[in-house]
C-alpha cells in the first residue's frame, strides 16, 4: 500500500510562512543560496566527468565525457580497476546532495562513492544505494583520488590536522568550504593539489533557480543548467574563469601521472573536450581549435622539451591565483570559450546546436506567408 505524506505542500510549514512582511524583501538570499549550491555541485560533476575519462584511457578504447546509454541503463554497475574513487567530508545538506549529482550525473558507480562524517546513520537513504558511509576522515583521502570537503568552517582546521599527512601528492581536494580561502587552506593541508572555485553574485539578482531543494532533479532542467556554464551570466552567479583553468592543468596533471608525453597529452585533452562543436563551426571543421603546448606553458619552456617529455607537475593553488598561459589563452579565444560551452551543456545531456536548430525552425515557421485568399 503506498504511503502518503500528508504534510507535503502544506504551506503553513513552508519557511515563507513565518517571515515578516518586512522581512520579505529578504527571500531573494535563499533561492541564491539554492543558486550557489547548484552550481557547485554542477562544476563539480563536470570536473568529475573530465577526470574519470582521463583515467579509463586505455589506449585501445576512446572515451568520452559524455553520457551513454551504458550508463543510462545500469548506473550502479561495478566500477573498474581505474574508475575515479571519490571521498566526500561532510554529511549535511551539501554533502547529500553533492553525491547525488555525483551518482547520476558525473556517473561515479556507488562503489567508488564514499562519504565519512560523524553521523554515518543518517545517511540510510545512500547507504542503499550501494554509497559507502563511515567516520573515519584517514581511511577516506588514502582511497580516494579527489576528495571533496563539505564541512562547515568551524571544523576545517581540525579535519585537515587530521588528514594532512594522509594525502598523497596526486590526491585532488576539492573545498566547497567557500569562508575558507585558498591560501589558508594550503596552510591547513600543506598541499599544494587543491581546487576551490570562487562565485560573485550579482547586485540585481534573477531568480531563476526555482524552489526544487533535489538538485539533482533541477539539473534536468536545461535552463538551469546553461545558467551554470562557466561563461554564462544567467541567474545572477557567476564563476571565476581562474577555476575552469585549474581544471585544465588538473587534466594535464593525470596525463602526467599516467607518464603519457606531453604531445599525446594535449592530443587526448582536444579529443575529449574539442570534439564537440557548435553549430557556427558548420560542415568545415579544420579552423576548430586545438590545444597546443603554449596554451598552457610560456614558449621558452615549450622549446625544452622533447617529444618523450611529460608536462610537468602544475600548482592548482597558484593556477587559480595568478594569470596563467591558459586562462589568458581562455579569456581571449571564443572559438574556444564556444566550444567548451557546448561541451559543458552536452556532458548534462543537453545539446545547444539541435535546441537552436528546433528554434530556428519555430522561427521559419511563423515567417512563413500563410495561405492567400
Amino acid at each position: 500500500m503506498e504511503t502518503v505524506d500528508l504534510m507535503d505542500n502544506l504551506k503553513s510549514l513552508q519557511f515563507e510562512q513565518g517571515v515578516q512582511e518586512e522581512e520579505t524583501p529578504w527571500l531573494f538570499l535563499q533561492s541564491r543560496s539554492r543558486g550557489l549550491m547548484i552550481q557547485a555541485c554542477a562544476h563539480a560533476a563536470f570536473f568529475c566527468r573530465l577526470l574519470r575519462a582521463l583515467r579509463k584511457m586505455d589506449g585501445s578504447t576512446s572515451v568520452s565525457m559524455l553520457p551513454s546509454e551504458e550508463e543510462e541503463e545500469d548506473p550502479y554497475k561495478k566500477p573498474s580497476k581505474r574508475d575515479l574513487k571519490v571521498g566526500i567530508i561532510g554529511g549535511g545538506r551539501l554533502g547529500k546532495q553533492l553525491a547525488l549529482v555525483l551518482l547520476h550525473w558525473a556517473s561515479i558507480p556507488a562503489q567508488s562513492l564514499h562519504i565519512s562524517t560523524r553521523r554515518p546513520e543518517t545517511l540510510n537513504d545512500l547507504q542503499k544505494m550501494g554509497i559507502q558511509c563511515f567516520y573515519h576522515n584517514c581511511f577516506l583521502v588514502e582511497w580516494a583520488n579527489l576528495v571533496f570537503l563539505c564541512c562547515l568552517p568551524s571544523q576545517l582546521p581540525h579535519i585537515c590536522l587530521e588528514i594532512n599527512t594522509r594525502l598523497a601528492k596526486s590526491c585532488i581536494v576539492y573545498s566547497l568550504v567557500t569562508a575558507v580561502p585558498l591560501p589558508r587552506l594550503k596552510q591547513l593541508l600543506c598541499h599544494p593539489t587543491i581546487l576551490r572555485p570562487q562565485y560573485q553574485c550579482a547586485e540585481n539578482y534573477i531568480d531563476i533557480w526555482g524552489s526544487n531543494e533535489d538538485i539533482r532533479s533541477a539539473l534536468q532542467d536545461p535552463e538551469i543548467v546553461q545558467a551554470t556554464s562557466p561563461y554564462s551570466t544567467n541567474g545572477g552567479i557567476t564563476l571565476n574563469i581562474r577555476w575552469l583553468a585549474a581544471v585544465f592543468y588538473a587534466a594535464l596533471n593525470i596525463c602526467t601521472l599516467r607518464e603519457i608525453p606531453y604531445q599525446q597529452g594535449l592530443k587526448v585533452l582536444s579529443d575529449l573536450c574539442l570534439s564537440v562543436h557548435p553549430q557556427t563551426c558548420g560542415k568545415d571543421k579544420t579552423n576548430c581549435p586545438r590545444f597546443t603546448v603554449t596554451d598552457f606553458v610560456n614558449q621558452a619552456f615549450a622549446n625544452t622539451l622533447n617529444p618523450s617529455n611529460v608536462f610537468p607537475w602544475f600548482d592548482l593553488i597558484t593556477v587559480q591565483l595568478k594569470e596563467t598561459p591558459f586562462s589568458q589563452h581562455l579569456g581571449k579565444s571564443v572559438i574556444l570559450q564556444e566550444h567548451l560551452t557546448v561541451l559543458y551543456s552536452a556532458s548534462f545531456g543537453i545539446s545547444l546546436s539541435q535546441e537552436t536548430e528546433e528554434e530556428k525552425e519555430g522561427e521559419e515557421e511563423e515567417e512563413a506567408p500563410g495561405p492567400q485568399s
